[in-house]
């Protein structure tokens, strides 16, 4: 009962041990701090943007040079940590970000911006694989719940961002974000700790085989439903790095706020993407992943449609269900990939994170050429279509994940 599955050491895939919350705990809140410092980046656009004289494209080349950086290693840490798991460099990767906040906060010049900005996604690239990986060691079986914990820490802190920069950043200027690094040295200490948690584990059973379906699927099916999972991550982080990159600017434009106001209006959708995952994985772990993606990504379409005509009140409502559905839809992908590949659970993780992150940059430099082209309105009706690429799930296996298995 004690030994290993390939690929996985340290990782507990079976149910028989119970859920360990104060490490969920711990790795959640390191991923509000993480993630208080990557929303930032795009809260203080409105005050880069005047104080640089930036334009639209400078403001998506940032953030594309944010995600890819912490898209394009996720993969590789992944692929190391499946085989030689590093739980150092949960603290490594805080540090990482430590630096690139300092970096942001005195950067003279447009290209340092660009640099502190990829510090933290550097940070991001090398936290969230082994992260998430501490949290699947800590479910105790609930996966989709494991993943909602960790993932709703994220979401919280993308959530307060906006409400950091209105409060603290716009009143008090670019130089109040060193107050941050003491909320990112607090990080540092959790995750030595959680990595010493980690490291301590003994090896875990393998995953009886009934309740690992993936692995009865040929290679070419695999493949082809985690192509489908990827076009359904790039369709959610296209539309929500639309709404994350540029809604401020949209709604500065559209209905005459002030940049605070705006970021308030921000938060409203950050905050309900927040619910949004915590729902999302309990849910899959009772009636399934499949019927999450299905709802999640296909269901939010007319309210997406509708949003480019809402009057202001409206526009708020919308905004709060747009996060709320949409954002479901992550944890359930991610558990249903990680079924999908049994054992590969960093390379998955690092994969699916790692293309969350660039498909948003990818699509943020995209959208940021598309408004200085046609107007920032136009960006919306355009991206109002995307979720219609919810259709594809049709195309993803039955049976691979049938909610909980006791």
């Amino acid at each position: 009962m004690t030994t290993t599955a390939p690929g996985v050491s340290g990782v507990f895939t079976g149910a028989a041990r119970s859920t360990v919350w104060p490490v969920l705990g711990g790795v959640a809140l390191c991923h509000c701090i993480n993630d208080i410092m990557q929303s930032l980046v795009s809260a203080i656009y409105p005050l880069l943007h005047d104080e640089f004289a930036l334009d639209y494209w400078q403001i998506g080349l940032l953030t594309f040079a944010f995600t890819v950086t912490a898209s394009v290693l996720q993969p590789f840490v992944g692929v190391i940590t499946d085989r030689h798991p590093m739980p150092l460099g949960l603290p490594l990767g805080m540090v990482s970000t430590l630096c690139g906040i300092v970096v942001l906060a005195v950067a003279p010049s447009y290209p340092v911006l660009v640099l502190g900005a990829m510090l933290i996604g550097l940070g991001s690239s090398i936290f969230h694989p082994e992260a998430s990986r501490v949290a699947r060691a800590a479910s105790g079986g609930r996966f989709g719940t494991a993943q909602s914990v960790f993932q709703v820490g994220g979401n919280l802190g993308h959530a307060a961002g906006p409400l950091l920069a209105a409060f603290i950043v716009a009143p008090f200027g670019r130089g109040s974000l060193l107050w941050f690094t003491t909320i990112t040295l607090l990080g540092i200490v959790v995750l030595w700790r959680v990595a010493n948690w980690y490291s301590r584990r003994p090896p875990a059973p393998p995953r009886p085989a009934r309740t690992t379906t993936g692995a009865t699927l040929s290679r070419g099916r695999v493949l082809g439903a985690l192509t489908v999972l990827g076009i359904l991550v790039f369709t959610k982080n296209a539309y929500t790095s639309s709404l994350s990159s540029f809604y401020t600017f949209y709604v500065i434009e559209r209905f005459g706020l002030t940049a605070q106001q705006s970021q308030l209006m921000l938060f409203v959708f950050l905050g309900a993407m927040a619910l949004g995952v915590m729902l999302g994985g309990p849910i899959g772990d009772r009636i399934g992943a499949l019927a999450v993606i299905w709802v999640s990504i296909l269901g939010v379409l007319p309210f997406t449609l509708l949003l480019p005509y809402a009057n202001l009140w409206q526009s708020v409502v919308l905004t709060f269900i747009i996060g709320v559905v949409i954002a479901s839809a992550f944890p359930a992908i991610v558990v249903f990939a990680q079924e999908l590949v049994p054992g590969r659970v960093g390379l998955i993780n690092g994969i699916f994170f790692g293309l969350a992150f660039g498909m948003g940059g990818i699509a943020a430099a995209g959208l940021g050429a598309l408004a200085d082209a046609k107007g920032i309105e136009y960006v919306y009706q355009v991206c109002a279509w995307l979720p219609a690429f919810g259709l594809l799930t049709v195309l993803l296996p039955r049976g691979v994940l049938h909610g909980r298995h006791g």
